[in-house]
């Protein structure tokens, strides 16, 4: 195998081996996203009848791949080169836009960098304007466009995306990736066959765009995987912050794997904003996996930013979490304290109690390796742990409208509301896995799954037992469940009212 030729500058080197980065991945244009034989055979056929010179299309569409140039050069003489380019690209986009469809498997595969926060950028040899042409007819759903480039061309304008990952059909893809050292994906859709991209180098070959979702989906979440064991085990020892949730049960569960039960311990927190109902499954959990769990006591609602319930709020919450725990940790003999930050919560917008926790120097692990929620419940249900699809079970105090003051009575009093929703939901057969009761003071605003609010609004038994629970009055949210919505009712200028069904 060739050796690669290096291009690659140190703030791309850096962003390539970012564990937590979000993907850049190019893609070829022709016969990797479009079909663009049929525009192509057009368009050669309107050339060779205005130069009145033979072409095979047959011929020409089979080899598709390098610049319109090296295939000229097949049926015009060397000082025709130029004027011919030139006729060809000026007929193209009234042949060759129309006809052409794009690959099976194209916008699923663009729609994958997607759903993964990353980013689509097309790299091809195609005349770059002609290329913005397709990409306009069909929707593709790329970032930006690089045309007119070709082997170290593409391999320059990789390196200027910061590109982690390219997709092409042709070998000239390959040794494009090969020479800027990312990953290189080949299809065989093109001309080169599979035997021919796989001795280029390729480090993956699949049949069709239809495979890539799943590849990059199943790549993305091993390599996370181990690069958060690799880092754990590079700690040493380890105190989680664990809540019980998914994230804190994944992270515990991982820094067990890497460092063994006897260098870790879980701790958590006991205090007014912990349900009840959460304590016993946390604790049976840590025994499961003979880690020692800690449950220090948390007095949050001495801190009068906390207990005032302002948009920062979770700032005071975790602070005092972690001044309770990082001395838990120094006198246990361990390294470090960790939280179950993932990925997603890093770009979620309002989140002052990462803040907090960055300031006291708690390490984010899920975070750092890139994981997303949806990537911890996978690997969690890959482990067999009892948490992989446990619905996110956010502190009581989250419940509660901001501006509106913390206390013990009105944590209990929601958790007293929820429960009570839950047993009369279960009792008439109306199926939820997300439930929130909101406090707006006197008022209460239930959450619940978007397909079961109809029938939650009119049950007349919820509304009772929200009452009884303490409420003076309750209303439905028609807009569903949906995590942190108290913060849309933070100023923001020209938000939208939330909908609601109010029940008087």
């Amino acid at each position: 195998m060739a050796e690669r030729t290096s291009v690659r500058h140190s703030e791309y080197a850096e962003a390539v081996t970012s564990k937590a980065s979000a993907p850049v991945i190019g893609f070829d244009l022709d016969m990797t996203l479009i079909d663009s034989r049929p525009g192509i055979a057009a368009t050669y056929e309107l050339l060779a009848a205005q130069t009145a010179t033979r072409i095979d299309t047959a011929t020409v569409v089979s080899r598709l791949g390098p610049p319109v140039e090296v295939e000229l050069a097949h049926w015009y003489a060397s000082d025709q080169l130029a004027d011919a380019a030139q006729r060809y690209r000026a007929l193209y986009p009234g042949a060759a836009i129309e006809p052409v469809e794009v690959m099976p498997g194209a916008h699923e595969a663009l729609a994958a960098v997607r759903r993964q926060r990353g980013r689509s950028v097309l790299v091809t040899a195609k005349h770059g304007p002609n290329a913005v042409l397709h990409v306009d007819h069909l929707g593709l759903d790329v970032d930006s466009v690089h045309g007119d480039v070709w082997r170290e061309g593409k391999a320059a304008a990789l390196v200027a995306e910061l590109a982690t990952m390219y997709v092409g059909d042709h070998v000239d893809d390959v040794e494009a990736a090969r020479t800027c050292g990312v990953i290189g994906i080949a299809v065989a859709s093109g001309s080169s066959s599979r035997k021919a991209l796989a001795a280029a180098g390729a480090d993956v070959v699949l049949d069709s765009l239809e495979q890539f979702p799943g590849w990059l989906d199943e790549h993305l979440l091993t390599t996370r995987v181990d690069d958060l064991a690799a880092s754990l085990a590079g700690l040493g020892s380890l105190l989680v912050a664990f809540s019980g949730g998914a994230d804190s049960a994944f992270l515990l569960t991982a820094a067990v794997r890497a460092l063994g039960s006897d260098k870790v311990m879980a701790a958590t927190a006991y205090s007014d904003s912990l349900p009840l109902a959460e304590r016993g499954p946390a604790a049976a959990f840590c025994a499961a996996l003979g880690v020692r769990q800690l449950r220090p006591r948390t007095d949050e609602m001495t801190r009068p930013g906390y207990a005032a319930n302002d948009g920062d709020r979770c700032y005071f919450c975790k602070s005092e979490l972690l001044d309770v725990l990082a001395p838990l940790a120094r006198a246990a003999g361990l390294a470090a304290v960790a939280t179950g930050t993932n990925a997603d919560d890093a770009v979620a917008g309002f989140r002052p109690g990462i803040r907090a926790a960055a300031e006291r120097g708690a390490l984010t692990p899920l975070r750092d390796a890139g994981l997303s929620k949806a990537q911890v419940r996978e690997a969690s249900r890959r482990w067999g742990l009892p948490t992989w699809d446990k619905p996110a079970a956010a502190c009581l105090s989250s419940r509660v409208a901001y501006g509106v003051a913390i206390t013990p009575h009105r944590l209990a009093r929601v958790e007293r509301a929820e429960a009570a929703v839950r047993a009369v939901l279960a009792a008439d057969g109306i199926e939820v896995v997300n439930l929130r009761v909101r406090d707006l003071g006197e008022r209460a605003r239930v959450e619940v799954d978007a397909g079961a609010v109809g029938r939650v609004a009119e049950c007349a038994a919820v509304h009772d037992a929200v009452r009884e629970a303490g409420f003076d009055d309750v209303e439905v949210d028609t807009r569903g469940f949906r995590s942190g919505s108290l913060n849309e009712l933070l100023p923001q200028p020209g938000a939208a009212q939330v909908a609601v069904t109010a029940v008087r």
